[in-house]
């Protein structure tokens, strides 16, 4: 197993009136990240939130390349982030003991926080696909080039961390500075993952290691 330290690139916020960041995600253009009663856009060069979606956002955030998904309690919502109306409602498969959220090969993934899982469940169904098992809390979930990554969160210590998708077993780990909780994970696709951190009303970018980057893509 490859462990390092992360590197954080930037950090932005903390914001006014979003007191926590719980999920979060990326359109190709803004940073989605949830804050307990909406969804905010932000602008990852200015740092700037541009748009806001009242919407309850209690934990993992996702985006499908034309909706975003988001936590609520026990639930699912499919949003239409032009008209931030919520399309549709799944039930979560953690019955409110659910974390992070991503999108990958037509599925969602959702973390199962202190069930310490990740589920494949049919997006429009709910039902479950398929459950991976991990060895830590699991806090965010974020798929890029074919890898499987999440985020931890115990105590004061937090990671990200890869693993392998078939097995659970951990593969690569970046560590987080102490005192530095992972709420939520997502890849821009490239270099970088976006990482909500939580009571800290932050979300923070960190690099992605450059080395084993081969795969299918998300």
């Amino acid at each position: 197993m490859k462990k390092s330290a992360a590197t954080i690139i930037r950090e932005y916020g903390p914001f006014p009136g979003a007191e926590r960041v719980n999920g979060v995600t990326f359109d190709g253009e803004h940073v989605w990240f949830a804050s307990g009663d909406r969804l905010n856009a932000l602008d990852p060069a200015s740092g700037e939130v541009v748009r806001s979606i009242e919407v309850a956002s209690h934990a993992g955030t996702a985006f499908d390349g034309e909706f975003l998904y988001q936590i609520a309690e026990d639930v699912i919502h499919k949003i239409d982030p032009k008209s931030g109306r919520i399309l549709s409602t799944i039930p979560a498969p953690g019955n409110g003991g659910d974390s992070g959220l991503a999108w990958a090969e037509g599925s969602l993934w959702v973390g199962q926080h202190r069930g310490r899982r990740i589920h494949q469940i049919d997006p429009e169904t709910g039902k479950i696909l398929r459950t991976i098992e991990s060895n830590r809390v699991v806090t965010g979930v974020t798929w890029v080039d074919g890898q499987l990554w999440h985020g931890t969160w115990e105590g004061d210590d937090s990671d990200v961390r890869r693993i392998d998708p078939e097995t659970g077993e951990v593969l690569e780990r970046l560590e987080m500075p102490e005192g530095t909780g992972v709420s939520g994970l997502e890849s821009d696709g490239a270099d970088c993952f976006f990482c909500g951190g939580g009571a800290s009303g932050k979300v923070r970018a960190i690099s992605r290691p450059a080395q084993g980057k081969e795969g299918k893509g998300k």
